[in-house]
């Protein structure tokens, strides 16, 4: 069975439609879910559906090998970012070359970088008056939403959408299709 961490900041909706998705597939499963936040509601969905949660600090993360040890014995076939505000170490991606996937809500190139992430994306998105957003799913390099492209989904916008309906469009977008592209991922890896 295939193995996938996810590493998470938030409420944890994205890592709870995942962990769920592959409990009923059987083709792989979400071994652990890391978190920087300690208060993050994502590690009490993990406890809750028996996955392993475990809570790092930037010094374990960034200056020591803390985190990235874990991952070498944990062993993932896919690193997955669902809603993880840091930028990923360099150190760990080249241990896991091309299996490191991240989704961002927006259509990238458009609204990535350093401080768009949730609601900053979509109150962007309304004030320029876009048509559409969506979400694009990614490798992940050392540079926020600069990798390579897997995966992108609109949805359309229209002049009365507030940010707060562009947020719940996306979450629907991200439910559908994160896992379906994860199970894609995992699939290709093997060839």
């Amino acid at each position: 069975m295939k193995r996938i961490i996810i590493f998470a900041s938030g409420s944890g909706t994205n890592a709870e439609n995942i962990i769920k998705y592959f409990q009923k597939l059987k083709t792989a499963e979400v071994t652990h879910v890391f978190s920087n936040n300690q208060r993050a509601k994502v590690l009490r969905r993990a406890h809750d559906l028996k996955v392993k949660a475990l809570h790092f600090d930037r010094a374990s993360f960034y200056d020591t090998n803390e985190v990235l040890n874990i991952l070498k014995d944990a062993q993932p076939d896919l690193i997955v970012l669902a809603g993880f505000l840091w930028i990923f170490p360099k150190k760990i991606i080249d241990v896991f070359p091309d299996q490191v996937i991240n989704i961002h809500p927006a259509l990238l190139p458009k609204y990535g970088g350093k401080g768009m992430y949730g609601h900053h994306v979509h109150e962007a998105v309304v004030r320029n008056q876009e048509k559409e957003s969506g979400i694009t799913i990614h490798y992940v390099n050392e540079h926020y939403d600069e990798g390579a492209i897997i995966f992108q989904a609109k949805t359309a916008i229209t002049e009365e959408d507030t940010p707060e309906d562009v947020a719940n469009a996306i979450h629907q977008l991200e439910y559908k299709h994160f896992p379906v592209v994860i199970e894609k991922v995992l699939a290709l890896n093997e060839e």
